[in-house]
């Protein structure tokens, strides 16, 4: 694999996007319907966004093309909301005026509805730059409309095996990204499959990564890592070779490769970081929850700091207005610890007095670090567990997860559609169960009950937790999220 060095600063020069005879009323008829799906509370957040898909295909691809930075897309199985929200949250810290997706509505009608909301009646959007997250199978439809300036690719996790099938597969539609991205590609450098995709970037394509020192990476194993011991010698030594790093005992290497990281996350605590870039080390304190987190960050941190560098390009300057136009790393570190935790991920919500986390969990990997993340200690805990096309169907992946923490305190309430399978599961793993109850709504009112003002943690998959929070949201203050009612 060759580290690539060249960058493409030049906005996308593809032939101007050719409009339908009806766009002059796409964004009055966006918002009308869009109002109208908020009022009767039905059809969720993006549904808008379908309707607008249907009447106008080009209008995403020509709103976008208006940005003087472009685009950053950000994919992956784990961490994509919250790494957007950081890069977001990052970019406008430093002063640039941001587009965003904040929902975790990752589909192109996703991306549309929550245009919608930002653009002028005349299509105007006022943003320097759009940081998005998107499906991975998503991100291929839209990459075919929009070429992304900047993709941050995360990791890759056997997640929604009924939706992408085999995780090489997912790692394909990935690389559909990467072969599109038209300025930088920043590679998790410790998955294989993800590190492996700079092969296929263009020539004129910049490609950096994020990494993580030696002692940290038995705490984020990847797929491979978690699955080694089916994996043949020389599928080990290829994965290790891909990571820069040492493949297991026994496996011959024939030579050291080590990537380079622009950014290194070197030490994580309870609410804190360092990182290594450019042979110093920062240290801050952050708000977001749990450790896994903390190399999102490292993450966000490194796409940003590529927008940065190219902040200073001959074709930028003159067209972004920012507060601090030479941003140093401390600066960004200085945002970093800003950044409060993303919708439904480690969010926080005060219920009558009492403490109420939600953390979304949807495959393996995710549910391992939070359960290591959260000392179940001094919370009631409750599960709920859909099988919806969101959620993905196969839920036999929750066999793949250790629950062994949760035995010294149990689990309070089991609900959601596979709240029996997962009472079972926990079963196996003898964590007593207090109580199973498939009705979520009446299920949160009954966890909620119990112990009043004792701290609740409340993990669910995805259409679980949009239930479990536009309930919350009718006994409590809950942030408008603009999902309405899921």
């Amino acid at each position: 694999m060759t580290e690539k060095t060249t960058r493409n600063t030049g906005r996308n020069t593809d032939t101007a996007i050719r409009k339908p005879w009806n766009a002059f009323a796409t964004p009055a008829i966006g918002k009308v319907v869009r109002g109208a799906s908020r009022l009767l509370k039905h059809g969720g957040s993006a549904f808008p966004g379908k309707v607008i898909e249907q009447l106008d295909p080009t209008f995403l691809a020509r709103t976008l093309a208006q940005l003087p930075l472009g685009v950053v897309l950000v994919s992956g199985t784990n961490g994509k909301t919250t790494t957007t929200r950081m890069v977001a949250s990052m970019l406008r810290h430093l002063g640039l005026k941001v587009f965003t997706n904040p929902t975790g509505s990752n589909f192109t009608r996703g991306v549309v509805s929550a245009l919608l909301t930002e653009v002028s009646l005349a299509g105007r959007l006022d943003a320097d730059i759009a940081v998005l997250e998107l499906d991975e199978a998503y991100a291929v439809h839209f990459v075919r409309q929009a070429k992304p300036r900047y993709a941050l690719l995360l990791n890759v996790m056997r997640d929604q095996l009924d939706r992408f099938g085999e995780i090489d597969n997912t790692a394909r539609l990935l690389s559909h990204v990467a072969e599109t991205t038209t300025g930088t590609v920043v590679l998790n450098r410790e998955d294989p499959r993800i590190a492996r995709l700079a092969d296929v970037t263009p020539a004129d394509t910049e490609v950096r990564y994020f990494g993580l020192s030696d002692d940290l990476r038995g705490f984020f194993p990847s797929d491979d890592d978690m699955h080694a011991k089916d994996m043949p010698d020389d599928d080990k030594r290829d994965a290790a070779l891909s990571a820069g790093k040492v493949p297991p005992a026994g496996v011959a290497l024939p030579a050291d490769v080590v990537l380079p990281a622009d950014v290194v996350l070197t030490k994580v605590g309870d609410h804190h970081a360092e990182f290594l870039m450019d042979g110093r080390t920062y240290s801050t304190d952050v708000r977001l929850e749990g450790v896994y987190n903390l190399f999102n960050a490292a993450a966000a941190l490194a796409v940003v700091r590529v927008v940065v560098a190219d902040l200073e390009s001959e074709n930028v300057k003159g067209r972004v207005n920012t507060r601090l136009f030479k941003p140093s790393d401390d600066d960004l570190i200085a945002a970093v610890s800003e950044v409060t935790p993303a919708f439904g991920r480690g969010e926080s919500i005060d219920v009558n007095g009492t403490d109420v986390e939600l953390l979304l969990v949807k495959n393996p990997m995710g549910f391992r670090l939070s359960l290591t993340s959260f000392d179940p200690a001094g919370h009631d805990t409750m599960i709920v567990i859909n099988d919806e096309y969101a959620d993905g169907r196969d839920m036999s992946w929750l066999w793949d997860v250790d629950f062994t923490g949760l035995r010294g305190t149990g689990v309070g309430m089991v609900s959601g559609v596979r709240a029996w399978d997962m009472a079972l599961r926990l079963g196996y793993d003898e964590v007593p169960v207090g109580k199973v109850n498939t009705d979520i709504d009446a299920a949160v009112d009954a966890f909620l009950g119990a112990n009043p003002g004792r701290p609740k943690r409340i993990y669910c998959t995805y259409t679980s937790m949009l239930k479990v929070r536009a309930h919350l949201g009718r006994i409590a203050k809950v942030l408008d999220a603009g999902v309405g009612r899921e």
